[in-house]
């Protein structure tokens, strides 16, 4: 049994880390303060049933998710869907056309994402659903497995795979459009013309 003061010295390191994660959730500051002070409690007071050696980032992840669930979306009356069914795969790769100035050696995506900042990316993954979100943030961001994040977020690992995937398919689509408002790509028209 883990001893509760060894609790700081072990947690505190991941600190700033859940913030990041917690803000990207609540996208709002204050809120993501508050979810990390739950989290921290709600973690000190169960650290006694923790199991030393094992995973304690994903272990504060999981309070973290879970209490992101169980307190803030249940603050919602009617939860949020998820309709991203309309996004094809691999839709950056068939609708990048022709970049000015592209070097031959590498991909249209890689040209593109030069041109994109974390500001874009940032808010291309706040724009996402939040199942999806939450699945790519803990995929992306923090490096987790997916069996982890299955673990995380208390759904089957075939559900975070879908998640995962129809997440990033979203992503491509938001970044595709910020690259085609600021003149970075060339869009070609599924039916033939520009």
């Amino acid at each position: 049994m883990a001893d509760r003061e060894h609790f700081t010295e072990l947690a505190m390191e991941y600190m700033p880390a859940l913030y990041t994660a917690a803000l990207r959730m609540t996208r709002n500051p204050s809120d993501a303060e508050d979810l990390v002070q739950e989290t921290f409690l709600k973690a000190y007071r169960s650290f006694g049933g923790f199991s030393e050696g094992t995973n304690l980032k994903a272990w504060l992840y999981k309070i973290l998710t879970n209490t992101f669930i169980n307190s803030y979306r249940a603050a919602k009356r009617r939860p949020e869907k998820a309709d991203v069914e309309d996004v094809e795969d691999l839709y950056l790769y068939h609708r990048l056309g022709e970049l000015q100035g592209a070097d031959p050696g590498r991909s249209a995506e890689e040209e593109v994402l030069d041109h994109i900042t974390d500001d874009e990316v940032k808010s291309a993954i706040e724009s996402l659903p939040e199942a999806f979100r939450i699945a790519v943030l803990l995929a992306d961001v923090e490096g987790f497995s997916y069996k982890e994040i299955a673990d995380i977020t208390d759904v089957p690992i075939g559900t975070v795979m879908s998640r995962i995937h129809r997440g990033r398919k979203a992503l491509q689509k938001a970044l595709l459009e910020f690259a085609r408002e600021h003149g970075l790509v060339s869009v070609v028209d599924p039916a033939g013309g520009r």
